[in-house]
């Protein structure tokens, strides 16, 4: 019986979820909640806001189910909740903090010789350390491979402030990396 469960095909999965049966929605978060953790993970400032990503966007993808088409993976459907429901919280976030600090002079390094040296978690923990916007949409444009048109209306931001936030991200990122391999 276990081997069938998981075995079970996506349309399948998402029928009995429909339906309301717990046991296969348990099913389908156990299948998915992982990755979409580490997904949230990208986009928030700890743990624990990564959990409340996940959880907030399974509630969504329950109420939702009714509506997937099919056309595309589930996988890819679910990230995009989390991607989405991780927006909303640092939309959240933004309006309680203040002003976001001057430029920062940086140092110009060659990052391409660096980076072989960094280790992925490295490099979230670097990109944790930006500032919030320039981070957010730095994540958006590299990772998720928005364009900036796609990231100022998500952000509720003008196009221009999602290239001059991409341009800060990179040139902060730069001096961050260039710290942490004591180049000056």
């Amino acid at each position: 019986m276990s081997e069938e469960i998981n075995n079970l095909s996506e349309q399948d999965l998402v029928t009995h979820c429909i339906r309301h049966e717990r046991r296969f929605q348990e099913i389908l978060y156990r299948r998915y909640a992982d990755e979409m953790f580490s997904v949230a993970l990208i986009y928030s400032d700890s743990d624990q806001d990564a959990c409340d990503i996940v959880q907030e966007s399974f509630i969504k993808v329950f109420k939702k189910l009714e509506g997937f088409k099919f056309d595309c993976p589930l996988k890819a459907w679910i990230r995009k909740i989390i991607v989405n429901t991780a927006l909303d919280h640092y939309r959240k976030k933004k309006r309680e903090l203040e002003n976001v600090q001057s430029y920062i002079q940086t140092v110009d390094v060659e990052v391409d010789d660096i980076l072989p040296s960094i280790n992925a978690s490295e490099l979230l923990e670097m990109l944790q350390r930006l500032p919030k916007k320039a981070s957010m949409v730095l994540k958006l444009f590299a990772i998720e491979g928005y364009g900036h048109k796609e990231i100022a209306d998500m952000l509720q931001i003008t196009e221009g402030t999602s290239k001059s936030q991409l341009n800060r991200a990179r040139l902060l990122l730069k001096s961050i990396i260039a710290e942490h391999n004591g180049v000056s």
